[in-house]
């Protein structure tokens, strides 16, 4: 069970629009009971044996949000089920998860949106449907029957589908005002691109991946957005300056998301070993993740992404040029942000949360996290504490591509409302 606690001067971010304040709290069995004055006096009334804490640096904050990752075998996955990815969730602080369309059985069918519906969990599953029949971008799925039976929008793989596919769908309009996801990457430009081509990539020896895998992908889906502007198009994972700029200047101005891991690191900063180094988008330069901060900051890019591609040990030890993309990593994403954003680049808290909380729930369309009272949907966040990934929830998966092994990590969740929760299949 989640822990009680009476914190006397913690800080608190209360909701989207509110500002970072210090009150005291009483969270009585993962609940929020009371603010202020009335938290000190419940305690009182009620007998608890709770001694107030100090609470320092730590901030009380509503649950974060994850636009898209993937969930290939929900059910019977080695590296990553439902179940373990909403226990991991809850330990990273998430509250709600948007997981795309991939998977061993694609997610293109009635009857694989109902089998995950059947979960009842208190982190809200948020499922992509597939906009085309198995992601080969040959034919569409139905889409009114894919979003009537429980699905939150449309996507693809992360790749852009071809034009006319797009065209045919949208023309059809069947999404209505549900988004539908793309991401601006052409699989054929990219061709064996490990990391996106500058001086660094070229130093360390890998096949480059050229600027326009994502540029002319991206002024094609701009371009037919002006064509058929009442689609709620999104986009996923800006990577380069240049695809920042060309969204900036667009009269079209979708809704688009950045991956956390391009915010921390380039490929002049990690190393061609590091499990990191082979995601998707790949990896950009130093001015590619400068430009993605302050596009951020300057509200060009709506959300923060984790976009987690869990594999296990098997794929994980594959060479860099041999292994899926991607890494898998929740409970690193807050520590690293903040250390990035907070520390290093001067960011308010307000402005965190509204990337990777509030930004991330008006992209899927739904209802923003907030905290309040005989809720449990709250996170504990202390930024002073250090800790290790090598010992640290290991139990929580069995995917091993997490990056920043044996390393010191500042800043940990300490908490979260959601943790225990409980869930069942139907």
């Amino acid at each position: 069970m989640t822990n009680s606690y009476l914190f006397e001067n913690i800080q608190i971010l209360e909701k989207a629009g509110s500002s970072l304040k210090r009150e005291t709290v009483l969270i009585k069995d993962g609940v929020i009971k009371a603010f202020g004055s009335k938290a000190l006096q419940n305690a009182e009334q009620e007998h608890l044996a709770i001694k107030p804490q100090k609470a320092k640096n730590m901030l009380l904050a509503p649950c974060l949000v994850d636009p898209h990752s993937f969930l290939e075998s929900p059910f019977n996955g080695k590296e990553e089920s439902i179940y373990t990815l909403i226990e991991k969730a809850t330990f990273s602080g998430y509250g709600q998860l948007g997981i795309l369309p991939r998977g061993d059985l694609w997610r293109d069918q009635i009857e694989s949106i109902l089998s995950l519906k059947t979960i009842k969990s208190e982190v809200l599953i948020h499922l992509w449907g597939g906009f085309s029949i198995g992601g080969k971008g040959v034919s569409l799925s139905k889409h009114n029957e894919l979003l009537q039976n429980g699905a939150i929008g449309l996507s693809d793989d992360d790749f852009l589908p071809p034009i006319e596919l797009l065209k045919q769908g949208f023309s059809l309009g069947e999404m209505k005002n549900s988004p539908v996801l793309f991401a601006p990457r052409d699989k054929l430009l990219q061709a064996s691109g490990m990391s996106r081509q500058s001086v660094d990539t070229l130093r360390a020896g890998w096949p480059p991946d050229p600027v326009e895998s994502e540029i002319i992908p991206l002024i094609q889906l701009l371009e037919l957005h002006k064509q058929y502007p009442d689609i709620e198009l999104r986009l996923m994972n800006i990577s380069t300056a240049e695809g920042v700029s060309i969204l900036k200047n667009s009269s079209s101005k979708p809704m688009a998301t950045v991956l956390w891991w391009h915010l921390v690191n380039d490929n002049s900063s990690l190393s061609p070993f590091d499990i990191g180094w082979s995601v998707t988008p790949s990896l950009g330069s130093p001015r590619d993740r400068a430009s993605l901060i302050e596009s951020l900051e300057d509200n060009v890019l709506t959300a923060i992404s984790v976009h987690s591609t869990p594999t296990d040990d098997s794929e994980t030890k594959l060479p860099a040029n041999k292994r899926k993309k991607g890494i898998s990593c929740y409970n690193l994403v807050l520590p690293l942000l903040w250390d990035q954003l907070v520390r290093k680049s001067g960011w308010r808290v307000e402005k965190l949360w509204e990337k990777i909380s509030f930004g991330p729930s008006k992209f899927l369309n739904q209802a923003e996290e907030k905290l309040s009272l005989n809720s449990n949907r709250w996170l504990l966040f202390d930024p002073d504490k250090e800790w290790y990934q090598s010992n640290e929830e290991n139990h929580l998966t069995a995917a091993t591509n997490q990056p920043i092994k044996d390393k010191k990590i500042l800043g940990k969740v300490i908490d979260c409302g959601l943790i225990n929760q409980a869930y069942q299949n139907d």
